[in-house]
């Protein structure tokens, strides 16, 4: 599948983004890694704060090739979209971050108590690593976006 694919399936439409609004999202993304950092925070918020971020990273990746998703399953389709624009080798970080869609959906939805430290320590880092890749990303095929 490809991106053009999923537009022809309704899933997308065309976005036209601006350096402004990916400054704006990555500094979403700092906030939220900030954020999620701070003392007194449960694990299951520090969690959901984290996938907020990633999410951000995503669809920063989305509006940089011209897209945004529709608002049925907007973050499923925000996710799965990562390997199409990064390449087959982030297939397993699509997987991940979904994963942590459906965690963080039981934690918000559900119940409390879901995330262990561990877990939110492993998406902080995940989060870290996406970001830089994103920026170089971004560098390499949208250079005038940063």
């Amino acid at each position: 599948m490809s991106l053009t694919t999923w537009a022809d399936n309704g899933w997308l439409r065309p976005h036209r983004t601006s350096p402004q609004e990916i400054a704006d999202l990555l500094k979403i993304v700092e906030r939220d890694l900030h954020d999620a950092r701070a003392g007194g925070l449960s694990e299951d918020w520090k969690f959901g704060i984290a996938y907020n971020a990633a999410l951000k990273l995503c669809t920063i990746l989305l509006y940089a090739e011209g897209y945004r998703a529709e608002k049925n399953l907007q973050h499923y389709r925000t996710i799965l979209a990562l390997p199409l624009i990064l390449g087959v080798a982030r297939q397993g970080d699509a997987d991940y971050l979904n994963a942590c869609r459906s965690k963080r959906n039981i934690a918000e939805y559900d119940r409390t108590g879901v995330v262990s430290a561990g877990e939110a320590e492993e998406l902080l880092a995940f989060v870290q690593e996406l970001r830089e890749k994103v920026v170089q990303w971004l560098g390499k095929y949208h250079p005038v976006l940063l």
